[in-house]
C-alpha cells in the first residue's frame, strides 16, 4: 500500500462541482505534477462535505486544514506554500475569529454535528469500494448473514427505535416485521430516492457521497424480510448520483456482496435502478410503485398497504435513502449504540438541508430532539446582516412554519405536529424579517398545485382555489373572510385527499396563518405587505398560472 505525505480531499458533490470544483481540481493536479509531487500528494474526490455555502472545498490531511471558496488560480499558491513549504494559506481558510484559523473539527458547523447517515460523505472516495470497506463497510451485512436469523435482524431494528426518515416517521422495525410476516412467493425491497422538495438534496448527497451504504442497507433489509430483488427509484435530475450508484452496484456484485449466494450464504439479492421522470407525486409510495410498474404515477387507495400488496401485487418494503443508510450502523454497532442518540420516541439523527437566511447553509446531521435555535445559531452561525429571525419552514412544500416564539421547541415528530409542521424529508428554510409569509405560502402552494397528479378532486381543485385566494391577497385584492376560507378549504383538503401530497399541501398556508395572522390581515385590510415583498397591484389577465398536474411518470431501467 502506497503511503503519501499529504492527502487532499476535494469535495466532488453536486454543489461544489457546480461552483467550479472540477476546474480547481484540474489546476491543482497540474501544479502538483509541475512540482513533481505526484508521489507525495494524493488527491481524493469525495462526496458532499456539507458546508455548501463555502464550496468548492478541500480538506488537507494529516492536520485537517480546511480551504474554502477555491478557484483554479488558488491552486498554485496552495501547492507552493502548503504542500512544499508547510505554510497554510490563511486567506483561503475558514476564519473562526480574528487571527484564528480552525481545522475541520474545530469549525462549529462540523463539530456540533453527529453523523451516522453522512458518516462517510466527504471522507471516502464514493467510487472506491475498498475505501467503504476500510470504514467498516459491509460489516453489518456480514454480521446479519453470518450470525443472525432474519427474525434477529428485524428485532434489532425494532430495538433501535429507528423511524422512517421519509417524512411520516413510521417505526421502521414494525414496517419490516409486517413485510416479513406477509405471505407471498416473491417479495421486494424498494428505495424511495425520488427527492422532489425544492431545495432538498439529502438523499442525493448520500447517493453521490456514499452509495455503498444504501446498497448494504437494502441487502440487509432483503435478508430480513425475505426479498431477493430490490429497486432504487431515483429521479432523472440526479445524473451524478445515478452514475455513482450504478458503479457501486457493479463493484458490489464483483466483490460477492450482491447477486447470488452473498458472502457464501444461501441469501441472494439483486438490485436495479429505476429512473423516474420527475413527478413530485411519485415520492408517495403507492404512486412510486405504479411508476416502477410502467403505469401513470398516481397514488392508490390504502389499504391494502405495500407491506402486504405492493409492487406487482407482492409484499413490498419501502424506505427512503436516509432510512436505509442507518441500517449498516445499527447492525454493525448494535441497536444500543443507535438508541443512545436522540430522545425517547425519536432515536438517532436527522439530516437537514439548511437553507435561506442563515450564515452557513448546507447539509447537516443532528440528533433528534435538538432545538431550532441550536441549528440556526450554533451550527448555522445565525442570521446574516444583523437581521432578526422571523420563522423557519420545515418539511418542504408539505411542511409548516415555525415562528421565533418556538425556537426552543425540540425538533421531533410529535412536537412538530403540535406546531402544525412535519419533519418531512428534511428541508429547512430559514427566514428573516424581510420574508413575507403570504408570499412564502403562495410559493409552496403553487408548487403543489403544479405537481398534483389530478386524480382526486380535493387536491386537484381545492389547492388551486387556495392558490387563487393567496394570489388575490398578495396583489392587494384580498377580501374579508379570505383567511377563514383558506382555513376551511385547507382542513377539507387535509381530511379528504387521497394521498400524502394533498393531505399535507395546505400545511404552509395553515401554519403561516396560525402564527402570522396579523400579516395576512395587513394584506387584506390595509393593502400593505409588512415585509415589502408583495407588489399589491391588481392581477393581470396574462398572469402565469401554475400548470395542472397529471404528468405521466414513466421510468427507465438500469440493470
Amino acid at each position: 500500500m502506497k503511503i503519501y505525505r499529504i492527502h487532499a480531499l476535494i469535495c466532488a458533490g453536486g454543489q461544489c462541482i457546480s461552483a467550479g470544483g472540477n476546474d480547481f481540481e484540474a489546476a491543482l493536479r497540474t501544479e502538483i505534477q509541475k512540482h513533481g509531487l505526484e508521489e507525495e500528494v494524493q488527491i481524493v474526490e469525495t462526496g458532499c462535505m456539507g458546508a455548501c455555502e463555502m464550496g468548492p472545498m478541500m480538506v488537507v490531511y494529516p492536520e485537517g486544514t480546511l480551504y474554502i471558496h477555491l478557484q483554479p488560480e488558488n491552486a498554485k499558491e496552495i501547492v507552493e506554500e502548503h504542500f512544499l513549504k508547510g505554510r497554510k494559506v490563511h486567506q483561503l481558510m475558514w476564519e473562526k475569529a480574528e487571527g484564528h484559523f480552525p481545522t475541520l473539527n474545530e469549525v462549529p458547523f462540523f463539530a456540533l454535528q453527529t453523523k451516522i447517515v453522512l458518516r462517510n460523505c466527504g471522507v471516502i472516495n464514493p467510487e472506491n469500494i475498498e475505501e467503504y470497506i476500510a470504514y467498516d463497510g459491509y460489516t453489518g451485512l456480514a454480521k446479519a448473514l453470518g450470525e443472525m436469523t432474519p427474525e434477529d435482524v428485524v428485532a434489532e431494528i425494532e430495538k433501535s427505535g429507528l423511524r422512517g426518515r421519509g417524512g411520516a416517521g413510521f417505526p421502521t422495525g414494525l414496517k419490516w416485521k409486517l413485510t416479513a410476516q406477509a405471505k407471498g412467493d416473491q417479495k421486494y425491497v424498494v428505495c424511495n430516492a425520488d427527492e422532489g422538495d425544492p431545495g432538498a438534496y439529502m438523499d442525493r448527497s448520500v447517493l453521490e457521497g456514499d452509495p455503498h451504504t444504501l446498497i448494504e442497507g437494502m441487502a440487509i433489509a432483503g435478508y430480513a424480510v425475505g426479498a431477493n430483488q430490490g429497486y432504487v427509484y431515483c429521479r432523472a435530475e440526479y445524473p451524478l448520483a445515478i452514475q455513482r450508484l450504478q458503479k457501486a452496484i457493479q463493484q458490489a456484485k464483483s466483490a460477492g456482496l450482491l447477486g447470488n449466494q452473498i458472502l457464501g450464504s444461501r441469501f441472494s439479492f439483486q438490485l436495479q435502478i429505476r429512473i423516474g421522470a420527475g413527478a413530485f407525486v411519485c415520492g408517495e409510495e403507492t404512486a412510486l410503485l405504479s411508476s416502477i410498474e410502467g403505469k401513470r404515477g398516481e397514488p392508490r387507495k390504502k389499504p391494502p398497504y405495500p407491506a402486504t400488496c405492493g409492487l406487482f401485487g407482492k409484499p413490498t418494503l419501502i424506505n427512503n435513502v436516509e432510512t436505509f443508510a442507518n441500517i449498516p450502523v445499527i447492525l454493525s454497532k448494535g441497536s444500543s449504540f443507535f438508541n443512545a442518540i436522540g430522545k425517547e420516541g425519536c432515536r438517532g439523527t436527522k439530516v437537514f438541508s439548511l437553507a435561506g437566511h442563515v450564515k452557513t447553509t448546507g447539509l447537516i446531521e443532528v440528533p433528534l430532539g435538538i432545538t431550532m435555535k441550536e441549528i440556526i445559531y450554533d451550527i448555522g452561525g445565525g442570521i446574516p446582516g444583523g437581521k432578526v429571525f422571523k420563522g423557519a419552514l420545515i418539511g418542504g412544500p408539505s411542511g409548516g412554519v415555525i415562528p421565533s416564539s418556538q425556537l426552543d421547541v425540540p425538533i421531533d415528530y410529535e412536537h412538530l405536529n403540535t406546531l402544525g409542521a412535519i419533519m418531512g424529508s428534511g428541508g429547512l428554510i430559514v427566514m428573516d424579517e424581510s420574508s413575507c409569509m403570504v408570499d412564502i405560502a403562495k410559493f409552496f402552494l403553487q408548487f403543489t398545485v403544479g405537481e398534483s397528479c389530478g386524480k382526486c378532486t380535493p387536491c386537484r381543485e381545492g389547492t388551486r382555489q387556495m392558490y387563487e385566494i393567496l394570489d388575490r391577497i398578495s396583489c392587494g385584492e384580498g377580501r374579508e373572510g379570505d383567511i377563514e376560507k383558506l382555513e376551511s378549504l385547507g382542513k377539507v383538503i387535509q381530511d379528504t385527499s387521497l394521498c400524502g401530497l394533498g393531505q399535507s399541501a395546505p400545511n404552509p398556508v395553515l401554519s403561516s396563518i396560525r402564527w402570522f395572522r396579523d400579516e395576512y390581515e395587513a394584506h387584506i385590510k390595509k393593502k400593505v405587505c409588512p415585509a415589502g415583498v408583495c407588489t399589491m397591484t391588481k392581477i393581470t389577465t396574462n398572469k402565469e398560472e401554475p400548470r395542472r398536474g397529471r404528468k405521466k411518470a414513466s421510468t427507465r431501467t438500469i440493470t
